[in-house]
């Protein structure tokens, strides 16, 4: 008789953004003639670069002519474009990341949860809270944690408070891990980690021989130039980390797919003997075995990011975002509610007025002003009590937002 994976039955009732998209989905039905404003899930709005797009139609004439026709790719991703990865996002910065440790897949979300391939099921893992769920529901799925309680936490993990008390930025663990996750610029927070901050992990993983799983998906997105945009800045950290990177934002991706990971060759865990074996090896091994890379036309599309026209129109487009991250900061400032986050990166995180709960808070926006935002709850036990907004709207439906905000909290 065929069984089914146990640890799937853990998993709370639905995925966050599934979640999100049930209730907005009945609101809709049971209200057709509301006009539903969406700035929960962090999808983007504006429309592709002029550059990429003229690359990705320049590739696909490419593959409609016998000559200059291609079939398989490397599954590491084609050179081209790992290369301009590591001059334009590396090397620029005096970063030591080489070609042949990047592996261009089809999205970080996909990254973050494959990663577990490579690793053992007896490690202590640690992860931020609140905290992208992707990290925690693909350590339930893999077998990794116990049940689920009461608050959301699940058993075996180890939870790091992020509070306003700590700038949403988590202490160290008070005891050794094997795994840690860390995402910055944060999601859902919008906070960033300064180069002290970074120092302490690297400093810490080295002390405990940890790795960590650096989530940089919203690099692009910081203009403090004290702000590191990589771990890798960090001495020691091409040791201990492993950085993932997504074009889903800072070029319009999130429909298109494609992403990075780096694996710095030097960097390696122990079997259950004490060996220590190429955590690049393994991770090539797995992404040849289970991957035959992101599509040549995508590639072609993000490596036209790095041409002079591509850099330029990628900066109007994240600085559009970030103009709407301003306008939401600033509006939610003016109506007297706790802001934290879109400055460095494209979430506004929120303390919710009246002492509402996140999801009590979400049915008042969606009921009230047709709004639609996160419950920070849906984060982690740390996040109740929040909100998240996402920049990534058109500028009049951001402007809208505001105008009904004040309606509902004035109200």
């Amino acid at each position: 008789m065929a069984q089914v994976n146990e640890h799937f039955l853990k998993l709370k009732a639905g995925y966050l953004f599934p979640e999100i998209g049930r209730r907005v989905t009945a609101f809709a039905q049971a209200n057709p003639a509301a006009k539903i404003i969406r700035l929960g899930i962090g999808d983007v709005t504006e429309p592709l670069p002029p550059a990429i797009v003229a690359a990705m139609h320049e590739a696909v004439d490419e593959l409609a002519r016998r000559e200059s026709f291609k079939g398989y790719g490397p599954e590491q991703g084609y050179g081209f474009l790992r290369e301009a990865i590591a001059l334009n996002d590396f090397a620029s910065r005096g970063v030591e990341v080489s070609a042949d440790e990047i592996f261009i897949s089809d999205g970080s979300k996909c990254d973050t949860g494959n990663i577990l391939d490579i690793f053992g099921n007896s490690n202590r893992i640690a992860v931020a809270d609140p905290v992208y769920p992707v990290y925690v529901d693909t350590n339930v799925m893999a077998g990794h944690t116990g049940p689920v309680d009461e608050f959301g936490r699940y058993g075996g993990l180890v939870y790091l408070p992020g509070t306003e008390g700590n700038q949403f930025v988590p202490d160290l663990p008070s005891e050794p891990v094997d795994l840690i996750y860390l995402c910055y610029p944060n999601n859902p927070t919008g906070t960033v980690a300064s180069k002290e901050t970074l120092k302490r992990w690297v400093e810490y993983a080295r002390k405990n021989d940890s790795i960590i799983l650096f989530d940089a998906a919203y690099e692009a997105f910081i203009s403090d130039p004290s702000i590191p945009h990589s771990i890798y800045e960090i001495e020691g950290a091409r040791e201990v980390a492993i950085e993932f990177r997504s074009f889903s934002k800072s070029i319009g991706f999130t429909g298109v797919r494609c992403a990075l990971t780096v694996v710095p060759k030097q960097l390696t865990a122990k079997t259950s003997g004490g060996e220590r074996i190429s955590l690049h090896q393994l991770w090539s091994r797995r992404q040849s075995t289970k991957f035959n890379g992101a599509s040549y036309v995508v590639q072609k599309g993000a490596a036209a990011a790095y041409s002079p026209e591509g850099k330029a129109q990628m900066r109007a487009l994240i600085d559009f975002y970030m103009t709407n991250a301003r306008l939401l900061r600033e509006g939610l400032e003016a109506l007297g509610i706790r802001v934290f986050g879109g400055v460095n990166a494209p979430y506004v995180w929120l303390k919710t007025p009246n002492n509402l709960s996140s999801w009590d808070f979400f049915d008042l926006l969606l009921s009230k002003a047709n709004l639609v935002g996160t419950p920070g709850s849906g984060f982690g036990a740390a996040g109740e009590g929040y909100f998240r907004l996402s920049a990534f709207n058109s500028r009049a439906n951001v402007e809208e937002a505001l105008v009904r905000f004040k309606q509902v909290v004035k109200s």
